[in-house]
């Protein structure tokens, strides 16, 4: 008999591990409470650093600069108003109270949050479609205003409930109303009841009218729209608003109510613009001089109100005259002591039209007032107005700089006669003598810290700079140390060493610039007393300059278009020298020029015997430029490399042809060698 095969057996599927479901967390008591009483005290300890409760007692991280000139008078107001702290105990009830019925009834009975406000804004919005009611309390709105942003977002609003509710734990309901109230924004600038106070009715918040304390909680809603000095009727039509959920809270009566309808606006602070040239440059000097402080911070600048003027008249006159017709369309001043103290800083010709500055950040070549630097190089390296330098044609490899309409003298010259001519092949030849690195160094020395082409075309000006730099360049000659640091508050200290020019140094090169106005490219500057400047122009007429001193006062000036369109031949000589002219006249009759002698009559002359004609007009269409492809330098040797290729640039400003050759050069002075043939190029560049 066969047995039945016992049946198979079904395989056991492996259970996997049961985890303890949530509700068993509730046999551990001491684990949950021991977290939730750590989230409280991180939470607690959060509060207490990140929170300062003062803080809106503190006055604005930057207070409110006002700018005066040197001679009293403000010119400009920079920065949120924010005056010291009120106390509610000490205001009439009715001031605090203008603010509760208008902005949170229930403050003496909620927690810091309202709910049974949330929910009545909440229909009131419902009612009128749209976000008409706020449901937040005035500790929210200071948890707001001290320490969150204004994003209207879920999360803020959070944040929001629970500082409140944290400042409702740790200070009574005046001290959050006091720092509400010493908080909020009004409008114009200004924050706090203190400011607001003073900024539209001329008062201390403890003398405030009824109607007056109205229109003021009636701004906090909308403060722009609703500023009484923007839109009186409006200002109006909300005070009346406000003094109607005043006589609702019974802060005052009907009958009070009624006379208090009608205020007057008295402002507090004379109206002064907020910008200009002069006062965006100086303000970041002012801010970091000045800490926090309520009120307004009075700041003396080095500005001469008289002279800045004048200057932007100037300025606008030349460039609505002639300049219409040279296609000059904007120009830039600097005027400042020997010491850096700016006096007068024209950045364009509206600073309404264009706030850009055109003195301190508009980066342009410079042309041929670089060559200051060139031949003061020559003058450290031992050279003297009178040693000579050939004014022929040279050629560096593929480039040949060019003067003014190829006009050459063809022999030596005296430093003295090439600077004031702004010889381009001169200042190239000078610098082949003491080299580019020696140039670049003089530069630095004298305060330039743009960064400078490391090759040939350096004595062109091919380097932008700023007309601030260098004109304090210039200064620090006039000075005789260097660096110069432009500076405009008056009590500047300043800072970093400061170097003694060699007295040889300064009069040789004082005694060139004075050529260049005696009888070269700049006479259009000449005044009755001595001035020493030097012109610049770039290739094709794109920007042209003079910058120069009398006395204790350099001014520099800038000429020429936002989009670098050329001008019609307006050189440095033109426009540039005609403003400086004036501008420096007008110096000199108000007593605004110190340190000079009055100049005796003498006969122009660059070199003691090349005389140009009394009687000839300043040349308008001299011309100084630069290179467009520059020949390398090497950086160990500082000597000139020839490019891979020919260019063209502009002529430089020329004097008028010499009447007179000059005696032979004295023993011992620099004569470079004349071109060889392979040298006389065709195609150069300016200088």
């Amino acid at each position: 008999m066969i047995e039945p095969a016992p049946p198979a057996e079904t395989p056991v599927q492996a259970q996997p591990e049961e985890t303890a479901p949530w509700w068993k967390w509730r046999r551990r008591p001491w684990q949950i409470a021991g977290l939730v009483a750590l989230a409280v005290v991180l939470m607690a300890v959060w509060l207490v650093w990140a929170l300062p409760l003062g803080r809106a007692l503190e006055p604005l991280p930057s207070p409110t600069l006002v700018l005066v000139s040197a001679d009293g008078k403000a010119f400009a107001r920079r920065g949120a108003y924010k005056e010291a702290p009120v106390d509610v105990a000490r205001l009439p009830k009715y001031v605090p109270g203008a603010f509760i019925a208008i902005e949170d009834r229930r403050f003496y009975h909620h927690i810091g949050i309202d709910p049974r406000g949330i929910v009545r804004a909440m229909r009131n919005n419902i009612r009128g479609g749209g976000v008409a009611e706020g449901g937040s309390t005035i500790t929210q709105q200071l948890a707001k205003n001290a320490f969150l942003s204004n994003r209207r977002t879920l999360r803020r609003k959070a944040q929001e409930a629970v500082i409140a509710l944290y400042l409702e734990s740790r200070l009574s309901k005046d001290e959050i109303l006091s720092r509400y109230l010493s908080s909020v924004y009004f409008g114009e600038g200004v924050f706090g009841l203190r400011a607001a106070a003073r900024e539209y009715f001329n008062k201390t918040p403890e003398q405030l009218s009824i109607g007056e304390a109205a229109m003021l909680a009636g701004m906090v809603k909308a403060p722009s729209k609703l500023n009484p000095t923007e839109d009186y009727k409006a200002a109006m039509a909300r005070q009346r608003v406000v003094l109607q959920a005043m006589v609702d809270t019974h802060t005052i009566t009907r009958r009070q109510a009624r006379q208090a309808r009608y205020v007057r606006v008295r402002i507090g602070r004379p109206s002064l613009p907020v910008g200009s040239y002069f006062a965006d440059w100086v303000s970041p000097q002012a801010k970091s001089a000045f800490e926090r402080a309520y009120g307004e911070v009075v700041v003396k600048t080095t500005l001469d109100s008289r002279l800045q003027t004048r200057a932007e008249q100037v300025l606008r006159q030349y460039l609505d005259g002639p300049g219409r017709s040279l296609h000059a369309t904007q120009g830039a001043l600097v005027a400042m002591r020997t010491d850096g103290s700016v006096v007068a800083l024209v950045g364009g010709r509206d600073y309404k039209e264009s706030q850009f500055n055109r003195a301190v950040d508009a980066q342009r070549q410079p042309g041929s007032s670089f060559k200051l630097f060139v031949y003061m190089a020559a003058l450290r390296d031992g050279m003297t107005p009178d040693s000579l330098v050939l004014d022929a044609p040279v050629r560096l490899g593929n480039w040949t700089p060019q003067n003014h309409e190829g006009e050459y003298l063809n022999r030596p010259i005296p430093l003295r006669t090439a600077f004031a001519r702004s010889s381009n092949v001169a200042a190239v030849r000078v610098l082949q003598k003491v080299g580019v690195r020696d140039v670049i160094r003089t530069a630095r020395d004298l305060g330039i810290t743009s960064p400078l082409p490391n090759d040939a075309t350096i004595a062109l000006g091919s380097g932008p700079v700023s007309l601030l730099e260098l004109t304090s360049a210039y200064a620090a000659v006039a000075a005789g140390q260097e660096p110069v640091r432009a500076h405009g508050l008056a009590d500047f200290v300043p800072a970093g060493e400061v170097r003694r020019m060699p007295a040889s140094d300064q009069r040789g090169m004082m005694d060139m610039m004075r050529a260049v106005v005696t009888s070269g490219t700049g006479r259009a500057a000449s005044l009755g007393v001595p001035v020493y400047g030097k012109t610049g122009t770039t290739q094709d007429y794109h920007d042209a300059l003079f910058i120069g001193f009398v006395g204790d006062l350099v001014i520099g000036v800038w000429v020429g278009n936002d989009d670098n369109a050329p001008m019609r031949r307006v050189a440095g000589g033109g426009l540039p020298a005609q403003i400086w002219h004036d501008v420096a006249s007008y110096a000199l009759s108000i007593g605004q020029v110190r340190g000079f002698q009055a100049a005796a009559p003498e006969e122009p002359t660059v070199d003691g015997n090349e005389v140009f004609p009394e009687d000839m007009a300043p040349n308008p269409t001299g011309l100084e430029g630069q290179l467009a492809v520059p020949p390398e330098v090497s950086p160990d040797q500082g000597a000139v490399q020839p490019p891979e290729q020919d260019d063209q640039t502009a002529p430089p400003e020329q004097g008028p042809p010499p009447r007179r050759l000059p005696p032979p050069s004295p023993p011992g002075l620099y004569i470079p060698p004349p071109p060889g043939p392979d040298e006389q190029g065709d195609q150069g560049g300016p200088g």
